[in-house]
């Protein structure tokens, strides 16, 4: 049986969604497919190359077109897309984050490219716009990180108190992009009664 590059992603996606991305390793991956580690390497130079292609497949939901709506609804669009696509896998937004920092992810340049569209639509410069696009990113994969670390600790037992009793996950998460696109009209109401 011949091995394909779309086999090996979904089986490194199935790793990380049974053992979480500590034991998403190029020798487990190569002991899952019945091939020598070696045979890897003839589909992705490197391990970082791979995570990035995992990457992209956990991404692949939220890198649906966009809807004709104003600039905040697409921003808040976007961002549920992705929080919802990195909680699907086990250690998603580890594994994005570590993919966005080492620059493996396409899909993430989509995403970026997504957001910083509206926040060019809502007014700012394309500077500023992959910037806000960026920022809004790091909101994203932090507040799920968390939320992942939560889910993993009450999953083991421990008893870990949420921020705010009174609110769930889905509510702080909306409250803080609620801040960010706030934050965007802000910004461009500053530049324009500064010019």
């Amino acid at each position: 049986m011949q091995l394909h590059k779309h086999d090996v992603v979904a089986k490194a996606a199935s790793i990380l969604d049974n053992y979480g991305i500590a034991d998403l390793t190029m020798r487990r991956l190569a002991r899952e497919l019945d091939v020598t580690p070696g045979a890897l390497y003839w589909h992705f130079a490197s391990k970082q190359e791979l995570l990035g292609a995992v990457a992209d497949h956990v991404l692949a939901p939220a890198c649906a077109d966009q809807p004709a709506a104003g600039w905040r609804h697409r921003i808040e669009i976007v961002c549920r897309a992705l929080r919802d696509a990195l909680l699907s896998h086990t250690d998603g937004a580890e594994l994005v984050s570590a993919s966005v920092a080492a620059g493996r992810s396409e899909a993430m340049a989509l995403i970026l490219s997504q957001l910083g569209a509206a926040a060019v639509e809502a007014g700012m410069d394309p500077g500023q716009a992959a910037l806000a696009a960026r920022s809004i990113v790091y909101y994203v994969l932090g507040f799920t990180a968390d939320e992942q670390s939560r889910l993993q600790w009450d999953a083991a037992g421990v008893d870990v108190p949420e921020p705010s009793p009174t609110e769930n996950p889905s509510t702080r998460f909306a409250f803080g992009l609620q801040l960010l696109t706030y934050g965007i009209g802000a910004e461009i109401d500053a530049g324009a009664r500064l010019r």
